[in-house]
């Protein structure tokens, strides 16, 4: 199974692979822009394995997060640690 997270790009280095740092609910990561070389500063991406692989609007993104945030929640209160 493969899984693909929503980020937002806090910033990208002006390089040949487009490396941006990207925020997961406030864990960053650095990941390639190079697939999506639309995305900018304040964008939603997916990413998975280390590229971003589309742009995802705001909304969807915040929807998403909010998703697994509620799943978390739910894993806890089962005394489950996610």
């Amino acid at each position: 199974m493969c899984l693909a997270v929503p980020g937002q790009v806090l910033n990208v280095a002006d390089d040949p692979l487009r490396m941006a740092t990207v925020s997961f609910g406030g864990v960053t990561k650095s990941v390639s822009l190079a697939l999506v070389p639309e995305a900018a500063v304040g964008d939603y991406v997916i990413v998975h394995v280390g590229f971003a692989i589309s742009k995802l609007d705001e909304d969807a993104a915040r929807r998403t997060l909010q998703t697994y945030a509620d799943l978390a929640a739910s894993d806890r209160d089962r005394g489950r640690t996610p």
